[in-house]
């Protein structure tokens, strides 16, 4: 470093940082000029100031070393330099001046200021604040005050300028009538106004470029307010108009720039909260991060006293009577949260950021406030705010060694003067060191280095110490997030770091996830309201981000899980479980990530993650009669009718997100799905069949000697379901010639009667209720179509289909299959009448003919060329569905075993019989099976048409796991391929698709 030698004399000896001497007598670092002819020409400027420039020359030939001081700061700080030269004689006469003595009277002065209107503070409070820069920037780079002068000085201006503001303010109000001041003069006195300081301006540590972290509360049965004035509006108002003062930039610069999100839920909050509301917030909701973060808190401006005495009554929230180990595990996730990187690498100095990076000032505050929130409950010594101070304490309770004392205390100030010269250099709300070697070499010169190598060595030895000692904190704990990087969403603004490994895990927009993280610790959800529940959620993070980012659908994934957790109504149990279950957690982000529809459900059912947690999830599917057992349990707990639709509800989403879940996370292969699908509706159906009856038995009665049965068609019948598939359903009946009417209260005829239960079926099965759908249901099958009554007389059933049904009609009742009857007796005649038609004799041609006109139809309504619309592309599953039933239909006279309801069977049944050739019946299996599987994902994990383009990569993944190729382009070449032969395979068959007649 350079030295200047200054000449012994009594004022240079009084004090330790010699306080009774003027500045220009105490230079003794003097900064190095990397340029001195360009600063020369600027000292020159300085000099040829008429008011001070013969003053200046003379002190700089009387007081040796000044003139190369001056050029040294003109040569490295463009802000210093900037502030001299626009007001000389300010400059003379600080060198003339102890600064000790000017800075306090810059700080009076500050306090008192006064002015008729706003424009008048906001300038006078600017222009203190610049002369307090110049005077602080000097004094500090020549080695006269120490960096407890430093910031003691700025903390103190930040105190003083709210104290002017806020009396301006206040005074107002008072004379707009809406505020009654008891001291005029000093109207913040008892005015219920309370402006408590956070972070280093709470621990009077405020660095050159720092914002100011306030909470501003007021006490409404303290405030005097005046006419019909109410405090919340009025201390709103106020604050923002305190914000505006401080920190909008004008001509003559700023202030403070002021942050005010420290306060309780800021996203969700006023900007001045009440105090009784702020109890509330922390006694309630208050996390170990606040408790932190309150540690520094001090009343710096407005009623001081009632800000004491709110800080009083949140002390045990605070400051915990025991050794705080209770929150010691959440500390833990904090701190194991800050990326640690133990061994790795050396540390760059070039762009280090010496607040946030490794071995930072934070690593040092970090280091004490966690012992202070363990300890400090017990032991008042350890309360304080200052750092340096509290690192003397714990030495002293023997908390820390007194070399670990040294070390760190050493580093940070080291540490916090380097943040000040980065910060002299533009005026710039910065930690970054430059990363060119010219800015480097004009901070090493500030901090009086003569080389760049020797400070680098200098601040890496202090970084490399914080970094050990902080690292021993919690040594025996193992690491959360040491494989991912840092994870921090505590405090208000996003550590940089945080955003760099969400951006490296996947988020595409890291600044909105990290947000949505942040917001899960403000308590806004039911499920995040207790502290408990928000440590589970912090301890998870690592796993919960690596595993939602693992999805490759990431930002939306997290999005998902937000709108999950929004809903929940407890979190405890479910984050304790995830935390225990890493493969659930895995799992639910799969959801999330690979499947959005189910994923949407989560989100608006938050009810069917219950059935999760059922041990019996990880086993076998449930069979029939297990799905009516749970069926039957819950419906047994309905009080009335509209509940058991409810329960009804709830039931079956839970087994369709199970049956679901059980596919993505491949322990249920998609060939089994349709089958598990279709074997839980049809217990819905016959279940809710059977509470339908007695709902309307206890307005009509019943048909007696009557029977009902429903006969599923379709997907259903074919137990081929889908997620998306509604129910093609026929409601059969048939009653005694001889009876006319029901039996009950209200009674109706037989016809009526039957077409108001059918009626009351379809709303129980598609009704939305307060727990949301069941089922989309179609009756258009029925005989009548949609034009004659829902219910069928199985009388008329059988004679339609005998004689009047259409081919495509018997095509579908092919598939027709009873699900729910009153009676066997019932459900035998309706199989006898169904085979009787099917097995009656067929025109082979024209029997092609008629599939044939059919499929043409379907091919001018909605046909394709895409490959995705697997149903109706030709050569798809529409296709093979006709095949299947044209060989029954054709041959079901000769062999009855040719008939099958489901597509896979039919198939298998013909080939066995004979009708099918092995190898075309292996094609069609083959395509069948696979158009099914695919399907199967497509229709749970998307709500619209897939686009692969557009589609979440965790669903393509889903896409080649179930078809078994190696990648997604193969599978889209096999498709092709399958598509072309299956088509060709019905034209053998069938004969050849012609456009459809009009």
């Amino acid at each position: 470093m350079s030295k200047v030698e200054q000449p012994d004399s009594p004022d240079n000896l009084d004090s330790p940082d010699g306080c009774a001497g003027i500045l220009a007598d105490r230079i003794a670092v003097v900064p190095g000029t990397p340029n001195p002819d360009h600063a020369a020409l600027f000292l020159k400027d300085l000099l040829a100031c008429t008011q001070a420039g013969e003053a200046l020359s003379a002190l700089l030939r009387e007081k040796a070393g000044l003139e190369a001081f001056l050029t040294g700061i003109i040569g490295n700080s463009p802000y210093l330099r900037d502030l001299m030269l626009a007001d000389p004689p300010r400059l003379l006469d600080l060198l003339r001046e102890a600064p000790e003595v000017r800075l306090d009277r810059l700080l009076v002065s500050a306090r008192e200021a006064r002015a008729e209107d706003e424009a008048g503070i906001m300038r006078s409070l600017r222009l203190l604040k610049h002369d307090l820069a110049l005077t602080l920037g000097l004094a500090d780079i020549c080695g006269a005050i120490d960096l407890t002068r430093v910031t003691h000085a700025l903390a103190g201006f930040a105190d003083a300028a709210l104290t002017a503001t806020i009396r301006f303010c206040l005074a107002d109000l008072a004379r707009r009538n809406r505020f009654e001041p008891a001291y005029p003069e000093k109207p913040e006195v008892d005015s219920g106004l309370i402006v408590l300081a956070m972070g280093k301006h709470g621990a009077n540590e405020l660095n050159y470029s720092s914002d100011i972290d306030l909470i501003v509360l007021y006490d409404p049965a303290k405030a005097p307010m005046a006419g019909n004035a109410e405090a919340p509006v009025e201390f709103v108002r106020l604050t923002r108009r305190l914000v505006k003062i401080m920190q909008d930039r004008t001509e003559d610069g700023y202030v403070f720039r002021t942050d005010l999100r420290l306060r309780p839920d800021p996203g969700a909050t006023p900007l001045a909260m009440s105090v009784p509301a702020a109890l509330v917030y922390y006694e309630s909701l208050g996390q170990n991060w606040e408790r932190a973060a309150l540690i520094k808190a001090r009343p710096c401006a407005g009623d001081i006293e009632a800000g004491a005495s709110f800080l009083h009554e949140i002390a045990p929230f605070i400051w915990r009577k025991y050794l705080d180990f209770a929150a010691i595990a959440d500390v833990q996730s904090i701190k194991r949260q800050i990326h640690m990187h133990k061994g790795h690498g050396t540390i760059a100095v070039a762009g280090h950021n010496v607040k946030l990076g490794r071995g930072g000032i934070r690593e040092v505050e970090f280091f004490v406030q966690t012992q202070q929130l363990i300890a400090g409950g017990r032991n008042p010594a350890l309360r304080g705010r200052r750092t340096l101070e509290m690192l003397d304490a714990l030495c002293d309770a023997d908390w820390i060694r007194a070399r670990t004392r040294d070390d760190m205390a050493g580093a940070y100030g080291f540490l916090r003067d380097v943040e000040h010269r980065v910060q002299m250099l533009n005026d710039e709300q910065t930690q970054l060191l430059p990363k060119d070697e010219d800015g480097l070499r004009q901070v090493a010169a500030l901090m009086g280095f003569d080389s760049l190598q020797a400070f680098e060595a200098a601040l890496l030895e202090h970084l490399h110490k914080v970094q050990g000692h902080y690292a021993e904190l919690f040594e025996d704990v193992p690491a959360l997030s040491t494989e991912i990087g840092n994870l921090v969403f505590t405090g208000d603004d996003h550590d940089p770091d945080t955003l760099e490994t969400l951006a490296g895990l996947g988020f595409k927009q890291p600044a909105e996830a990290a947000a949505i993280v942040k917001s899960w610790h403000f308590g806004r959800y039911p499920c995040t309201r207790s502290t408990r529940a928000r440590e589970r959620l912090t301890e998870m993070h690592p796993a919960l981000l690596g595993a939602l980012a693992a999805t490759e659908n990431a930002d939306t994934a997290l999005r998902a899980f937000n709108s999950f957790l929004a809903k929940l109504p407890a979190g405890v149990q479910l984050f304790s479980l995830l935390r225990s279950n890493p493969q659930l957690l895995t799992l639910l982000a799969t959801t999330m990530g690979a499947a959005p529809r189910m994923a949407e459900t989560v989100s608006r059912r938050v009810h069917v993650l219950d059935a999760v947690l059922d041990p019996a999830f990880f086993g076998a599917m449930p069979s029939v009669e297990e799905f009516r057992q749970g069926l039957d349990r819950t419906l047994s707990q309905a009080r009335f009718y509209e509940e058991a639709l409810d329960r009804a509800r709830i039931f079956t989403q839970e087994q369709q997100f199970l049956i679901g879940l059980r596919l993505i996370s491949d322990t249920l292969s998609a060939d089994r799905v349709g089958f598990a699908l279709a074997r839980l509706a049809e217990v819905v159906v016959d279940r809710l069949l059977t509470q339908v009856i007695a709902h309307v038995n206890e307005s009509h009665g019943d048909v007696p000697g009557g029977n009902v049965a429903v006969l599923a068609m379709g997907k259903l019948g074919g137990r081929e379901m889908t997620a998306a598939s509604d129910l093609d359903l026929i409601l059969l009946y048939e009653a005694p010639e001889d009876v006319r009417q029901s039996d009950g209260k209200r009674p109706l005829a037989v016809t009526q009667y039957y077409t108001r239960l059918t009626q009351r079926l379809v709303t129980a099965l598609s009704a939305p209720t307060a727990e949301g759908l069941l089922y989309e249901v179609d009756f258009r099958l029925r005989p009548s179509g949609n034009a004659g009554p829902l219910a069928t007389n199985l009388s008329g059933f059988i004679a339609y289909q005998k004689k009047e049904a259409w081919t495509w009609e018997h095509m579908a009742l092919t598939r027709a299959r009873v699900i729910a009857s009153t009676s066997p007796d019932f459900r035998d005649k309706i199989y006898d009448s169904i085979c009787g038609t099917l097995v009656q004799p067929r025109n082979r041609e024209k029997l092609a003919d008629d599939v044939r006109e059919m499929r043409a139809r379907i091919k001018k309504d909605k046909g394709t060329k895409y490959i995705w619309d697997l149903k109706h592309v030709a050569g798809g599953l529409v296709d093979i569905e006709f095949i299947a039933q044209f060989l029954q239909l054709a041959h079901a006279q000769e062999d009855r075993s040719v008939l099958a309801q489901g597509t896979e069977q039919a198939l298998e049944a013909a080939r066995d019989a004979g009708v099918l050739a092995v190898d075309d019946a292996e094609l069609l299996l083959e395509a069948l099976r696979l158009y099914h599987r695919l399907t199967q994902v497509l229709r749970l994990a998307l709500s619209g048409k897939f686009v692969p383009a557009e589609a979440p990569r965790g669903v393509l993944d889903l896409l080649v796991q179930a078809s078994g190729v190696p990648t997604f382009e193969r599978l889209e070449t096999e498709l092709v391929d399958l598509q072309s032969r299956v088509r060709a395979t019905f034209e053998r068959f069938v004969g050849r698709v012609q456009p459809a007649e009009n």
